[in-house]
């Protein structure tokens, strides 16, 4: 199925993104992005990034997307999520310390569609059956977390670490549920960014096990 027309706006982003992949050296992307680059003649090479369990093939310096073992060009927001990732990381360590969504530098400003778009639709999908998300997690590659009743970690981008963390509640308090970032997520990529891969991933565990 042909994807829809790219709206001008996306286009301009997309454009923007390619743009600052070109300028760049592409060892030194490689290098601050944890991933591997593939030189080829003249210049041109393929990056390769592994994303929620997928890999995708990033060309260089065209910085068009492909998802690995296909032709198919991945959604625009998957694309334009790539070329951010490769264009902003700057190699900064893993912080191994987890914080919430506003912490993180500009979260503020979209804290509120990230708390909107991203706790609530896994507290209905999996708040009454833990053993369920459990699944669901260790399909998508999640590592246990002794936090919470049940806790799972998602490195979702070579250096983008993402915590899912349940609370059953008792007779006071209700079900909740916790999405984090490792605190270092801000070097890797702008709080927009940050907020869709958020839904990208909740979007990834609704799917992983049917109902």
């Amino acid at each position: 199925m042909s994807q829809r027309p790219k709206t001008p706006r996306e286009e301009a982003a997309l454009a923007i993104a390619r743009a600052r992949l070109r300028s760049a050296d592409a060892t030194l992307i490689a290098w601050r992005a944890g991933v591997q680059y593939e030189p080829h003649a003249d210049s041109d090479g393929v990056v390769r990034v592994p994303f929620l369990g997928r890999r995708y093939a990033v060309s260089y310096p065209e910085g068009e997307v492909r998802e690995e073992g296909s032709d198919r060009a991945p959604g625009h927001a998957t694309t334009l999520l790539l070329l951010h990732y490769l264009g902003h990381a700057d190699g900064y360590p893993m912080a191994d310390r987890w914080v919430a969504f506003r912490e993180l530098p500009d979260g503020l400003v979209y804290d509120r569609a990230f708390a909107g778009r991203v706790e609530p639709p896994l507290l209905r999908a999996y708040a009454n059956d833990l053993e369920r998300f459990r699944t669901a997690a260790c399909a998508l590659g999640g590592s246990p977390l002794a936090y919470g009743d049940v806790g799972f970690m998602f490195a979702v981008l070579p250096r983008v670490r993402a915590a899912v963390i349940f609370y059953l509640g008792d007779d006071e308090l209700p079900p909740a549920v916790r999405v984090l970032y490792d605190a270092s997520a801000g070097h890797y990529l702008p709080a927009e960014d940050l907020a869709i891969l958020g839904g990208v991933l909740v979007g990834a565990l609704l799917r992983a096990v049917p109902r």
